[in-house]
Order: C-alpha cells, then sequence, then structure tokens
C-alpha cells in the first residue's frame, strides 16, 4: 500500500527536520567537516545534494566561496533552483582546464598584479623577431604562394566565429553579413568557397589521384551557434560538404565581483553565478578536448590555420603565407601587415627575459611603446628606415605545425594564458564598477612554447590582407581622419580596391577611384569587380587568365563566377557578369560598354531599406548589365557584336 503525503507551501513535519539535520551531522562528519565551517544555509540543503554536488560545495566553501548560499532558503523551498544552481557549478567546472578551483586561484594572482599594477612583461626585453616580409606579385611571393596551395590539402582551417553584429549595426551573426553587395557573398560563404578553391588548387597542383576534403571548424557561442547551423543548412554548406564542417561552442566562465575573486551572483537570480565569455583564446582548449586534432594527425595532416570573422582580403594572403610556414618549418606563423609606429594594432614583437626565457608574441600597440622606451629605445615604437615600424601588425591569423601543437597542447590541458582587465571604482583598486571575469586571446598560444619553438611570421601589404569589418556607420564616422573605418562600407571598398590592384598587377588598364563618402566616411570607390576564389586563387593563375591588352573604367562593374574565364583584349566601361561551369572554357574580348550599375547613397538610419545595405551606406541601382551564362563543357567566345 501506497501513502501520500502532502505538505502545505513545501512545509517539513518536525519529524522529518529533526531527521534532517541529523542526516546532515552524519554527511559532515564522513567528510571530517565541522559544521560551524560551513555556512548555515548550505548545511540545511545537505539533504537535497548528490555525493558529487557536496564535494563541489566543498570545493566552493574551502576556496572562500561561501557567500554564493548566504540567500539560501530552508530545504522545502525552491529546491528545483539549488540544484539546477550546482548543475551550472559542475559545468563550470568542468569546462575549465583545472576546474573552478584553479580559475578561483588564477583570478587571485591576477587580479592582485593589476592592482599593483604589476605588468605581464615585467623583466623582458623586446626585439624585432624573424620573420618573411613578402612584395605581392614577385617571384618570391608567386614562389611561396605555389607551396602554399600545394600544402593545403594537408591544413584544417578553424574560424573563430562567436561574435553578433550588433557593434556593426547588423542584427545578424558576424559571418552571415555581406562581404560585398556586388554578388550579395557573405563572408561564411565567401571563406568556404575559398577553402573549395584551396582544396580544388591543391589537388591539381600535386596531381593527386583524388580530392583530400579541407575540414572546417567554427567555433560558435551561445548567441551564434544556432543561427550559424540554420545559414549553413538553409545554404547547403555553401558547396562544402557537412561532414567537413563541425561546429564548436565555446562556453562562458564564472564572473568576479571582487579582488578576492568571489564568484558574482547573477542579479537577477540568488541561485545562478553571472557568467560572460571567456575570450577566443577558448578554440584552444576546445580544439583540444574536442579530439579532432588526433583525428588530423592520424590523417596525415600537418598545419591548423586560425582566422577571424569578417576579413573579407585574408584568403588572398593565405597561400602565400602557408607557403612560409611549410618552406620556413615555422610551428607558428603570425600572418602580419605592415604597420605604422603607434598604429592601434598589436606588433609581433619578441621578448627575451633576465631569466633566458624568450618567446615571439603579440603585444598590443599601448604597451609596445613605453615597453620600448623602458627598454632604452628613447624613441619607443618608432618607424624605421622602410617607414613602417620594425614590429608588424598582428591580424590575428595563425598558422600552427599540427604535431607540436598538439604536444604542447598536451602539456597545458588547452589552457591559455589568460589577463584581467577589471575596471575599479576609484585609485584605491579595492571595488569594481562591474563584475569582471578572466580572458584570453588566440594569439597568446606561443607564450607557453619553449624558446626552441619555430616562431615567425609572414607580412604582407596591408590593402591585400586586412580590412576588418568592426564598427557600425556613427563610430566609423567619428574616426579621425587618415585612420581606418573598419566598417561595413571601408570592408566592401577594400575589396574592389584589392581586386582592381591585383588585376593593375597582372597587367590590365584599371581606371583609378574616385573619392565618395557614404555615412561619413570618405573613401575610395574603385571599379566594382569580383571573382569567385576558383576564378583567381593565386597570382599567377590570375595572370595567366588576363591577356594582351585590357582596360576597366572606374564606374564598371565586373563579376566573374567560373573557373575558366579568360579576358582577352577586353575594354569594359559599364557592368559585366560571366556565369560558368567547371567545364566551360569561356574568352571574353572586344569592347563592352552599357549604363552599368550606380551606386546610390542611403543613410544609416533609413529604414526603408536593408539593414545589411544601411550599414554601408549605399544601394546598387542595376540600369543595365550583360551577363552571360554558360552551362554546357566546351569552348566559348563572348565578343559582343559592335
Amino acid at each position: 500500500m501506497f501513502h501520500l503525503f502532502i505538505f502545505e507551501k513545501s512545509t517539513i513535519p518536525a519529524r522529518m527536520v529533526s531527521a534532517t539535520v541529523d542526516s546532515e551531522a552524519d554527511i559532515l562528519s564522513n567528510l571530517n567537516i565541522n559544521a560551524g565551517d560551513w555556512p548555515s544555509n548550505l548545511v540545511k540543503n545537505l539533504c537535497l545534494l548528490s555525493p558529487d554536488q557536496i564535494e563541489l560545495g566543498k570545493m566552493l566553501v574551502e576556496m572562500g566561496q561561501s557567500h554564493l548560499f548566504q540567500q539560501w532558503t530552508d530545504a522545502g523551498v525552491e529546491d528545483d533552483k539549488k540544484k539546477a544552481f550546482f548543475d551550472q557549478v559542475a559545468k563550470l567546472n568542468t569546462r575549465y582546464p583545472g576546474g573552478l578551483a584553479s580559475y578561483i586561484k588564477n583570478a587571485r594572482e591576477l587580479l592582485a598584479d593589476s592592482k599593483v599594477g604589476k605588468s605581464p612583461y615585467d623583466g623582458f626585453t623586446p626585439s624585432v623577431p624573424t620573420g618573411e616580409v613578402l612584395s605581392f606579385g614577385d617571384d618570391n611571393f608567386i614562389k611561396y604562394e605555389e607551396a602554399g596551395v600545394k600544402e593545403a590539402q594537408n591544413a584544417a582551417f578553424v574560424l573563430v566565429a562567436g561574435g553578433l553584429g550588433e557593434r556593426l549595426g547588423y542584427n545578424g551573426i558576424k559571418v552571415a553579413l555581406l562581404a560585398e553587395a556586388t554578388t550579395g557573398t557573405c563572408f561564411l560563404q565567401l571563406y568556404i568557397e575559398a577553402i573549395l578553391a584551396l582544396q580544388e588548387g591543391s589537388c591539381r597542383l600535386t596531381q593527386g589521384t583524388f580530392q583530400k576534403d579541407i575540414p572546417f571548424v567554427i567555433m560558435t557561442s551561445d548567441d551564434t551557434h544556432t543561427r550559424t547551423l540554420e545559414v549553413l543548412e538553409s545554404n547547403s554548406y555553401f558547396g562544402m560538404k557537412p561532414t567537413q564542417v563541425k561546429l564548436l561552442k565555446q562556453e562562458k566562465v564564472a564572473c568576479l565581483d571582487d579582488n578576492d575573486a568571489r564568484l558574482a551572483l547573477d542579479p537577477h537570480n540568488k541561485y545562478q553565478i553571472q557568467t560572460k565569455p571567456h575570450g577566443h583564446g577558448d578554440v584552444h582548449s576546445l580544439l583540444y578536448s574536442s579530439g579532432l586534432l588526433k583525428v588530423w594527425l592520424d590523417a596525415g595532416l600537418r598545419w591548423v590555420l586560425f582566422f577571424q570573422d569578417t576579413n573579407g582580403l585574408l584568403f588572398k594572403a593565405i597561400p602565400a603565407s602557408l607557403g612560409v610556414s611549410a618552406t620556413k618549418q615555422y610551428q607558428v606563423n603570425s600572418l602580419a601587415v605592415q604597420r605604422k609606429a603607434k598604429e592601434a594594432m598589436g606588433g609581433i614583437t619578441r621578448l627575451t627575459h633576465s631569466d633566458g626565457r624568450s618567446m615571439v608574441i603579440n603585444v598590443e600597440y599601448n604597451q609596445l611603446d613605453p615597453l620600448l622606451r623602458a627598454a632604452g629605445h628613447p624613441d619607443g615604437d618608432a618607424d624605421c628606415e622602410t617607414g613602417y615600424s620594425p614590429f608588424p601588425g598582428n591580424i590575428n591569423h595563425l598558422i600552427l605545425e599540427l604535431g607540436p601543437y598538439i604536444e604542447e597542447l598536451t602539456k597545458t590541458g588547452g589552457a591559455i594564458k589568460e589577463f584581467v582587465n577589471p575596471k575599479y571604482k576609484d585609485a584605491s583598486k579595492t571595488s569594481f564598477k562591474s563584475s569582471t571575469r578572466l580572458e584570453c586571446m588566440m594569439q597568446d598560444y606561443p607564450k607557453t612554447l619553449p624558446p626552441t619553438a619555430r616562431v615567425g611570421f609572414t607580412v604582407m601589404d596591408k590593402w591585400l590582407a586586412y580590412a576588418p569589418v568592426k564598427n557600425n556607420p556613427e563610430d566609423a564616422s567619428k574616426v579621425p581622419k587618415g585612420n581606418p573605418y573598419h566598417s561595413a562600407t571601408s570592408g566592401e571598398m577594400a575589396i574592389y580596391r584589392a581586386n582592381s590592384l591585383i588585376l593593375v598587377k597582372a597587367g590590365v588598364q584599371v581606371e583609378g577611384p574616385v573619392q565618395q563618402v557614404f555615412n561619413g566616411q570618405e573613401v575610395e570607390v574603385w571599379p566594382r569587380i569580383t571573382w569567385k576564389p576558383k576564378w583567381g586563387l593565386t597570382f599567377s593563375e590570375i595572370k595567366s587568365k588576363v591577356r594582351q591588352s585590357c582596360s576597366v573604367s572606374q564606374r564598371s562593374t565586373m563579376v566573374l563566377k567560373g573557373r575558366n574565364i579568360f579576358l582577352e583584349d577586353l575594354s569594359l566601361d559599364g557592368a559585366l557578369i560571366i556565369n560558368s561551369i567547371d567545364g566551360a572554357q569561356v574568352k571574353v574580348e572586344g569592347s563592352i560598354q552599357n549604363k552599368g550599375w550606380l551606386l546610390e547613397r542611403i543613410h544609416y538610419k533609413d529604414s526603408s531599406s536593408p539593414e545589411e545595405l544601411r550599414i554601408r551606406g549605399f544601394k546598387i541601382n542595376k540600369l543595365e548589365h550583360l551577363e552571360q551564362t554558360y552551362s554546357e563543357t566546351g569552348k566559348f567566345i563572348l565578343k559582343p557584336q559592335c
């Protein structure tokens, strides 16, 4: 026979309270814990907890986190929320290398250093590291590009894409933002098509009998994971096999309330610890814990390439930089660009400690100048005879050799050197304006490497490799003249500029840009030239597809969507779009003139236009164009009749 007891308002009868008290005493006794050492509100709820949860409670108390239980009610009230609290603690504990105790310990050390103003670079002397400086289009550049394409079949790509586009004035995920409006290609599509072009090109160059699928990992977050998957699935993965793509979701870390590293409670929920993102350095621990690195090593891969989410130029620089890694046998290769002294971007620097340690890492620009002055360089971060700083600008693109990478992560458990950046209420540095947390950065991976590690860099022309989209129109319009806007407007114009300059280097007469203002930003407007990565993967390939004397006017638009499209004695003054399958060989020649496509200004606050166009400050008015599609194999000539 079964008896059902219903207690009003979860009130526990006195005889059950007595039994509960006895069990609590037994539990504490078995754990060799004095009840007086534990917060009474936690003791009252021990009967609700599993042995694992009690161990977590013990850890929290020992680490000075008793305040977390200060507002807990007696057992029988809000029990589900208390269990949810320990579920959260368990997750936070398992996701951090060494557990929550290590997180709190590390936080106390870093917060203590922050309070006294200790620099992470104390005892280090800066010097210029060893690396390769490339000049686009010369023989050396072409050599490295070919080596990189050959090596691409032995690489895996990792995109760090945990952010939303709110800072850009865009409500979607950043990788879904259009890289350029001429074709409507978003960043994620651009990246996938570039990887597929490398995959195909590598197979051709190495004369492989079958094409290796290049793995592609995307690190997401709670904010972006579902939406990233939706973009991929709704677009059939932009032509990539779904099995090539892996999404790894980054979790958050606990927030800290004070210099004692007391964990912060959510202001709206006394049973939940407040959390914030840990930084993109988590990509290393995620890869390590996922087991993918071992799978790649067993499959014969040699390289892992890391990149961030909104740089539409990056893949123009990847083949040559990968070629440098393979040729120079760099275990770590940071892709960098020429950087003016004191420019607001980190500099790749060699740091040598007084105890003999050394490392090659990114040093933030506001730390590099005082570091150099303290080391006896009175001018600090100054330009050298080249007109640029000898410390190249970091753009957060890394190429790591897989074998040594796995060895290092095995030692560290995937942990990356962290930092803390509390916002203090006043000069006493005793309290924070708001909670803080530990953070880590992807590019700080080399900090734990031994001095024997082969760490270098590859410097590219900035116009070729770096045009990030970071700022919304309003913020970009306030950027001092001469400094980069880093907006959707400047990012798109940089793509047209790079493509125009590449064609100029290949021998095409491309009319120079005009200055126009969009959303308060004065930019150079070059011909709107775009091509699929498969058309022009490397400079030598592009050069082979441009023959005799070709010219493109400034007002022109040219879109090339096909591998085997050849421009021969072409004069373009208008808009031209060519679509072709891989089996079609198309020669485009003669004079093409029409009204073309015009850029029409729109304001970023004009809600009548789509958000993704408003943030650029223009839309495209397609007045007239010539478009040809070749969907059958064979050789074709497009030569308009006058």
